[in-house]
Formats: structure tokens, C-alpha cells, sequence
């Protein structure tokens, strides 16, 4: 999702950091910010040992370009020691630095594929407002062709895999966290690294589809407002095709699997050979982000 689409929605309400109505806490909690709307906390999540990972220590999140002024608190109120800035240098350019309260590091670990390049595709279907050449650029499937190539990329780049695996050294670094980490929209590259952080510490798999999956609610705000300024505008008659663009899809993430077992056989030898992490890294993740009590 671009920067001028976030600015679109950015205001279309958020849900809070607080327990549900029946008191229990909310996996996968909003940070209630109202320019990052897919802020949220990855703690509560159980790992295969029984033990949970604390809230407060490893946040997920869109661009912090277009926090407010009201956000700055809460943000200041994590105790964030890092940012990991996901974003290309161009994204960085167009849309803005991170605005963050004093005092956090910020670490710009860029991820973009030339090949699959979601942003050129929407430049290129909205610089041209006819129907059949949108349709020719993002119809028949071929957008989510282009989201499932980006998510094997993940996975097969050699410059993806290290990017990915310098941001899990700084979660187990012993003063890494708490650290948040973030793209633009919060979707796929911190997709991809919430899903090889959650598997790391043993969350089982239909749960690291859950939380990748909640970006959905949690976007869909911005995401309807948007394709409704499309339409609106005359830049597009058919904004849902741009849906499989905006929206986590179960089929992209899987795909991203689908390329680990392939390429290496399972997660642990990739987790050695693709990522060329060892166990130091991930008992330090433990460490950082898990709580005291196994089970």
C-alpha cells in the first residue's frame, strides 16, 4: 500500500491496546495508533516450550512516517530501544523517515525485488485509467501471481534472506529488544519476518497464519477507503482488482513455506543454511521474548 493510500486512511479508527470486553487479553493487540493502524504487539503468543512471549518486546507494524503528534506518547511509552525500517530507500524518500520519540536507533535493513515490484504495478494501473489495460495489468490473477512470486522471493534471495536474518540477530541481541519492525503497510516484508520470528520460537503454524492473517482487519479500514477514492477519482472502475495487492492472502504466506521445504527441507535447516543463523541466535530470541514459566 502506497504512502498517499495510508494517508487516505489513516484515520478511519483503530482498535486500542487493552483487554477485550470480556477481559481477556487480545493476541496480536492494536498499539492504538492512529498513523500506523497495523501497529501491534506479537506478544501472547504461545511457543512449543509453553512458555508465551511477553507483550512489550517485539512489535510488528506499517510505516511510522504518518504517526501524529498524539502517537509520539504511546510510542515514547514502549521503552522502544530499535526500529527496523523494512522500507526501500525510495519508499523511505517518497513517504517520509520514521517520526519516533528521542532516544530509539533506528536500523534500515531494505527489502525490494525488481521483479516483483507491488508499487510499480500500482503506478503503472493507476498512470493508465483504462479498464482493459488494468485489467490486462492486474486481472486473471495476475496480482496475486505477483504477491505469491514476492513472498518465494522471500525465501530465495540471498540479499532477502540476509536482510530477514539481520533483523532476527538484533531481536536476540542481548540489548535488541524491545524493538519494533515495520514496511510500509505492515503486510509482507514484516509479514514474512513475524512468521519466521513466531516459527523460530515454536508458535505453531495455524497461529502464525492468524496473526499474519489479522492484518486484515486491521487494515480493512484504509483498505475500503482507498479503493472508494479510486473509484471516486475515475482512477479505477474496478478498484477490487487491487484487492489481492492490498490484502494478506493465506496462499502468500504459505508460498513462502512452500520454498523453505523445497529449497531446504524443513525450517531448522534453513533456519542454519538459508538464513545462516545458528542456535546462539535463537536461544537468544528465548531469552529476549519469551516469559519465565514453561509448561
Amino acid at each position: 500500500m502506497t504512502d498517499q493510500q495510508t494517508e487516505s486512511g489513516r484515520n478511519a479508527g483503530t482498535r486500542k491496546w487493552a483487554p477485550e470486553p470480556d477481559g481477556t487479553e487480545l493476541v496480536g493487540r492494536s498499539l492504538g495508533l492512529r498513523g500506523a493502524v497495523n501497529a501491534r504487539d506479537l506478544g501472547g503468543y504461545r511457543a512449543a516450550d509453553g512458555r508465551m512471549l511477553r507483550h512489550g518486546v517485539a512489535l510488528r507494524s506499517d510505516g511510522l512516517n504518518r504517526v501524529t503528534a498524539e502517537d509520539l506518547g504511546p510510542l515514547g511509552e514502549l521503552g522502544l530501544r530499535r526500529v527496523v525500517d523494512l522500507r526501500s530507500a525510495d519508499e523511505v524518500r517518497e513517504a517520509g523517515p520514521d517520526r519516533l520519540p528521542d532516544g530509539v536507533m533506528t536500523h534500515h535493513l531494505p527489502l525490494l525485488s525488481a521483479d516483483f515490484d507491488i508499487y510499480l504495478m500500482i503506478r503503472g494501473a493507476l498512470g493508465d485509467s483504462s479498464p482493459q489495460r488494468q485489467r490486462a495489468l492486474l486481472g486473471e490473477g495476475r496480482a496475486g501471481a505477483l504477491m505469491t512470486g514476492l513472498y518465494r522471493w522471500f525465501v530465495t534471495d540471498a540479499v532477502a534472506r540476509e536482510r530477514f536474518a539481520a533483523l532476527l540477530r538484533l531481536l536476540a541481541a542481548p540489548e535488541g529488544p524491545p524493538l519494533l519492525f515495520h514496511c510500509s503497510a505492515g503486510k509482507d516484508r514484516t509479514g514474512w519476518a513475524a512468521a519466521l520470528l513466531l516459527t523460530a520460537l515454536g508458535v505453531d503454524r495455524e497461529t502464525v497464519l492468524a496473526d499474519y492473517l489479522l492484518t486484515n482487519e486491521r487494515s480493512a479500514p484504509v483498505v475500503d477507503l482507498v479503493l472508494a477514492d479510486l473509484a471516486a477519482r475515475g482512477l479505477m472502475t474496478e478498484p477490487e482488482l487491487l484487492l489481492p495487492v492490498f490484502r494478506a492472502d493465506r496462499d502468500y504466506l504459505e508460498a513462502a513455506f512452500e520454498e523453505v521445504e523445497a529449497g531446504w527441507g524443513g525450517f531448522d535447516p534453513f533456519w542454519r543454511e538459508g538464513l545462516g543463523l545458528d542456535d546462539e541466535v535463537r536461544t537468544g530470541l528465548r531469552v529476549n521474548l519469551l516469559d519465565g514459566s514453561g509448561g
